[in-house]
């Protein structure tokens, strides 16, 4: 069985993380036109540095959950039976990787990476991010930004994640909002192919009505019986 999971911010919200778009999430309390634009950075790079400086250190200090660990057995047991688990997050959090996932593709991009708007190359960066910052590899100064999709942004690697999902036999999207696009149309295309879909959420999304089959409660206690039991085979 090849599976095509997607996962959102509910995924990490039991490890301390902020989820976006719930009445108590991060845009409730932060304007991400301010914050989480290409025109903010230009208008007021100091504050989105602030922010997402902020954000890096939070992540440094949160462990992954049950739900990221049953994920990564569901990559080997399905790897060790001649599947394949595609696991595409909209997160921008290191949870999956750092719970035993071998292949993560971040299609929002990584909060723990940065890049150079100079020379467009990206590395691994821990610490705090400043418009005085040089980028190692070429030197220049003042182009550093946290490597992250923004609003009005392309999402990454859009040709992988059709040609794996169009490969699927069932797509399962946890712990989104089915508001953000394109992920959000991810189950009306696999519902277009004739592939089952399935929601696992902590409450129904704004799309739950397309998804085949829907399961509802905290991501660390859903996701690991479901995971037990694709890779039982009762479903």
């Amino acid at each position: 069985m090849n599976i095509f999971v997607l996962t959102g911010a509910g995924v990490s919200a039991e490890s301390g993380l902020g989820t976006f778009r719930d009445k108590d999430g991060l845009w409730s309390r932060f304007d991400p036109m301010k914050l989480a634009t290409p025109e903010a950075f230009a208008h007021d790079p100091d504050q989105v540095h602030a922010f997402y400086n902020m954000r890096r250190q939070n992540l440094l200090s949160a462990e992954p959950n049950a739900a990221h660990r049953a994920l990564a057995r569901l990559e080997a047991g399905l790897a060790e039976r001649g599947g394949s688990l595609f696991l595409c997050t909209q997160n921008i959090d290191d949870l999956h990787e750092r719970a035993g996932a071998k292949r993560v593709l971040h299609m929002h991009g990584e909060l723990l990476k940065a890049r150079c708007t100079a020379c467009g190359d990206t590395m691994l960066w821990h610490e705090d991010l400043s418009v005085a910052a040089p980028f190692p590899s070429c030197r220049h100064s003042g182009g550093l930004r946290p490597h992250v999709v923004w609003f009005g942004e392309m999402p990454l690697e859009m040709d992988a994640i059709y040609d794996a999902l169009l490969g699927a036999n069932l797509f399962v999207a946890i712990g989104t909002s089915g508001s953000v696009y394109p992920a959000a149309g991810f189950v009306s295309e696999a519902r277009g192919h004739g592939i089952r879909t399935c929601e696992i959420n902590l409450e129904p999304s704004d799309n739950a009505r397309q998804f085949d089959e829907r399961r509802y409660g905290e991501a660390s206690e859903v996701v690991p019986v479901w995971v037990e039991q694709v890779l039982s085979q009762k479903i």
